[in-house]
């Protein structure tokens, strides 16, 4: 019964991560919450979840880092805007093949990727 609960709570931390990630759209802190959550709950390389907090790791320091390139390039014509929205897209689409991933039980299939 105990190893039926532990897959199952671990899923819902990766959901919860995911869900936090997309709150943090509207307020914020939320994704520094995740990050953390995230660390912590990583454990190794190898499993299911373990797939996913990479994955969550990897989207956080590399939206970070796109976020500042929009910063820099927003005095540039409206490029930082563009910018801004497609890191918007980019994120929010990372996020829900992540949930979509958890939700059928699976591994992400590229976890190093800068892409989707």
């Amino acid at each position: 019964m105990n190893e039926v609960s532990a897959p199952s709570q671990s899923l819902d931390n990766v959901k919860l991560i995911y869900v936090l990630y997309l709150a943090s759209i509207l307020l914020g802190i939320t994704s520094i919450i995740g990050l953390i959550m995230a660390y912590v709950n990583k454990n190794g390389d190898e499993g299911l979840s373990n797939n996913h907090y990479r994955f969550q790791i990897r989207t956080f320091w590399i939206s970070l880092l796109y976020g500042v390139i929009c910063i820099v390039t927003m005095p540039l014509f409206g490029l930082g805007i563009l910018l801004t929205l497609a890191l918007l897209v980019w994120f929010i689409v990372r996020c829900v093949k992540g949930l979509k991933a958890v939700g059928e039980q699976r591994e992400i299939e590229d976890v190093t990727t800068w892409l989707v």
